[in-house]
Parts: C-alpha cells; sequence; structure tokens
C-alpha cells in the first residue's frame, strides 16, 4: 500500500495526473457498480443471504487480520486529532466484529423488500395494474469513523438488491479496507458480483466531488457524518441525496403530563446517548407545570451533569441555570447540554419545534389523547412520539431490523431508512391483448 500527496491507495496503482486519474477512477467505479446492480436484480433472496452468512462466518475466521488492520488506524488517530470518544467508536475488538457478524445474520432474517406486491387493482377494461418493489439501482454511501457502518451499508444495500460504492472517512481507512476484503471474498463464495460492494481507494476529498457528479451511474448518494459533509453532499450532488442535517430533538411537557413519567422520559432522551442524533436537545414546558416540573427536572438532569440554558421565565425555577439565547434553541449540543422554554400553550410549543426544530424527532408527555393527536398531526418532523422517549427513533426500534440512517427529507424517504427505504417501485400491467381506442 502506498501513500502520497493526500492519496491512500489500496491497489498499487498510484494516480498520476491527479484530476484527470481521479475522475477516470470514479467513472470506471460508477461504471462497474452500474453493471453490478443489473446483475443483482437477477439475485435470488437465497444467495443474498448466503453472501451475508458467509461475511459473518469469514469476520469471524478472520479477526486477528481484521483487529490489526484496526489497530494501524487506532496507532494514527492522534494525527487526526480524534477525541477519545471518537477513537473508541473507531476501535475493533473481538466483541464487536462478533457483534457486527451477529447484524449480519438479523439481516438474513429480515423479509428481502425486492419483488413485494405494493397494491393490485383490476381496471374495467380487463387490465390488471400492481406496483411491485424494485432496486434502486447504485447507491454512493459516504460515512465517517465507525467501522462497523461499512458493513451495515453493504449489508443492507444488496439485501435490497443495490450495488454500493463506500467512501468511509481516512481515520478508518485501513478498518474498511480489510472489512471489505472480507465481503469481497464472500461475494465470490457466494457466486455474486464483487463489484457490488466496493469501496473507495483514495482519501482524497476531490473524488467525492466526481462521483457526486455521476447522476447517470449512481442513483442516490447518502452521507452519513457531520454537518459540513451533508451541506457539501447536498450541495454538489447531481443525484437525488438522503440525508439529515441535525437532531435539534425536542420533549414538551403538557400541562396534563404524568411529571414522574415526563422525568424519566426526559433524562433518557437527553442522557443516555447524549452525542447522538436522536437525543433530546429541548426541553418545552407547559407553563401551568413550569414551577413544579423544572425544579425536580434541573435537579435530576443536574445529578447527570447536565447544563441547563434557560429562557427568562424557565430561570427562576432551574437551580444554576445559564440564560439562553436564540441561538441555543437551533443548536444540536451533541453533549450534556439541553436548552429549556417554558410555553403558554400546546399551540406555542407546536409553533416553537417547526420554527427550531430540524424536523428529526419530537416528543409530547401529556394525558390528553386530544393535545397527543394535535402534536402529531401538527408537528412537522419525521417522528412525533407521544409518552416515549425521543431515543426510540431508531430502525431496530422500530422494529426495521437495521436502518441506513435516519432521514429528515420528506421524500423518498423519511425517518429510519431500512430495506424498503431502499428500493422504488415499478409498474407493472398485465393484460390480454387491449388496446387503448
Amino acid at each position: 500500500m502506498q501513500e502520497r500527496d493526500g492519496y491512500v491507495d489500496a491497489s498499487e496503482n498510484c494516480f498520476k495526473n491527479k484530476m484527470s486519474d481521479l475522475h477516470h477512477y470514479a467513472l470506471t467505479t460508477a461504471q462497474n457498480a452500474r453493471a453490478a446492480s443489473r446483475a443483482l436484480v437477477s439475485v435470488s433472496t437465497q444467495q443474498k443471504n448466503a453472501w451475508l452468512s458467509r461475511s459473518a462466518e469469514l469476520l469471524r475466521a478472520r479477526t486477528t487480520e481484521l483487529i490489526a488492520a484496526n489497530q494501524q488506524d487506532i496507532d494514527k488517530a492522534s494525527e487526526f486529532g480524534l477525541s477519545p470518544a471518537v477513537i473508541d467508536r473507531l476501535r475493533l475488538d473481538d466483541s464487536r466484529i462478533g457483534a457486527i457478524a451477529d447484524a449480519l445474520l438479523n439481516v438474513v432474517a429480515l423479509p428481502d423488500p425486492v419483488g413485494e406486491l405494493i397494491d393490485s387493482t383490476n381496471r374495467p377494461n380487463g387490465l390488471l395494474v400492481t406496483r411491485v418493489r424494485v432496486p434502486l439501482g447504485v447507491v454512493f454511501f459516504i460515512y465517517e469513523s465507525r467501522p462497523n457502518v461499512t458493513v451495515d451499508a453493504a449489508a443492507l444495500c444488496v439485501k435490497s438488491g443495490n450495488a454500493v460504492i463506500l467512501r468511509g472517512g481516512k481515520e478508518a481507512f485501513h478498518s474498511n479496507a480489510a472489512l471489505h476484503r472480507v465481503l469481497s471474498d464472500a461475494l465470490r463464495d457466494a457466486g455474486l458480483p464483487t463489484d457490488a460492494v466496493q469501496l473507495v481507494s483514495t482519501t482524497n476529498r476531490e473524488a467525492v466531488g466526481h462521483f457526486l457528479k455521476m447522476r447517470e451511474l449512481i442513483d442516490l448518494t447518502i452521507p452519513r457524518g457531520g454537518k459540513s459533509l451533508i451541506e457539501r453532499v447536498a450541495a454538489e450532488a447531481t443525484m437525488p441525496v438522503m440525508k439529515h442535517f441535525d437532531g435539534v430533538c425536542h420533549v414538551f411537557v403538557d400541562r396534563s403530563a404524568d411529571l414522574v413519567m415526563a422525568e424519566k422520559i426526559l433524562v433518557n432522551s437527553k442522557c443516555q446517548r447524549p452525542g447522538v442524533c436522536n437525543a433530546a436537545e429541548t426541553l418545552l414546558v407547559h407553563a401551568d407545570v413550569a414551577k413544579t416540573f423544572l425544579p425536580r427536572a434541573a435537579e435530576a438532569l443536574g445529578q447527570r451533569g447536565v447544563e441547563l440554558r434557560c429562557c427568562s421565565r424557565s430561570l427562576p425555577f432551574v437551580k444554576k441555570g445559564v440564560p439562553a439565547s436564540e441561538q441555543d434553541f437551533r443548536t444540536e449540543y451533541l453533549d450534556l447540554k439541553l436548552s429549556v422554554k417554558t410555553v403558554d400553550s400546546l399551540d406555542d410549543a407546536i409553533r416553537h419545534i417547526n420554527d427550531f426544530g430540524s424536523h428529526h424527532t419530537d416528543a409530547i408527555v401529556t394525558s390528553d389523547s386530544a393535545a397527543a393527536e394535535k402534536f402529531c398531526r401538527e408537528v412537522d418532523s419525521a417522528a412525533t412520539h407521544v409518552n416515549c422517549s425521543t431515543r426510540f427513533n431508531d430502525g431496530g426500534e422500530y422494529g426495521l431490523g437495521a436502518e441506513i440512517g435516519i432521514s429528515t427529507d420528506k421524500y423518498h424517504a423519511r425517518g429510519p431508512c431500512g430495506l424498503r427505504e431502499l428500493t422504488s417501485y415499478k409498474w407493472v400491467v398485465q393484460g390480454q391483448g387491449q388496446i387503448r381506442g
């Protein structure tokens, strides 16, 4: 393996003229993916599941090789300025590799969406009009840090009949390359096209720009990472992008809420994993219960090290609270910080969420079914939760089995995106010689 001028090349075929070589490399990779996607259309569920099972088997058999490759990334982590938390997410060990293998077997158990009949209608003229699920084609998946995502994304894409081009972060390059070798060997063993899963072999960011211009060959791009990455992809992509920018999630404690329940939900939403996109970033409290609820909430959150940034109406009820700015209510902290606002009504809460939120996940705690119904109808978010934590917005928790990400878009997929969200549909019309008059 050679490394020079910002390129890491796993194929010993170094780029000489950077721009032209990058373009040629991206074009060839995308063309190979397109050819593989066409082959996958005819692949049976049994063949896809055989690949998943073989991949899981090889992961366990080659654990030593994978850990050695991962250690190369861990050794370089300081050069990239990675925090201890990020280094921990990057690290592979026996247990984590076993969990990745188990996740593949979980995908084996999921229904294959390809060919699923969505609906069917018999027309008065005798035509049978149906819609069936079909793969999207080629997915370009860009992600950061965690090497397990390499395997998860490949599994979901291939099981749903898609070829995937994987572009991981430079901090996990050696880990991703080793995992990709396992997936490629398993594809070969299962008799599937090895180009169904390709890993971009350069860490040069300019390569991403070349892929994003290839709308004739790539059907969907999915960026999974920081806001700057997603903004760049959304700005440059010439094909559809499945994305979410921020997770500014809210918990609204209504006037009729069970306050014991509300405290448990709030603490879980904020503290269970504060650095993820479905963690709560803002607490909204109805004015009728603010005096009672805010002190107990502040104590419970304070015990867990949460800093509370409060509006002027909330500050008197929050010991050690600090004044909040308007920007605080638009901020995804991904940390033990929480904005707090007292509102006069359900309508005010809904208005605040729609104005300041990121359309990701928002929860109401209430015993008023009419309020819950209004909240779910009028809050414009990918997921609305009633009397439960925001942390449940997850493919596994929703019963999808696995997810490739959580989309805050409205088209074509919204919320946790699993196998079905990686498909489209086609119309199939059957007749007996009918012609249109």
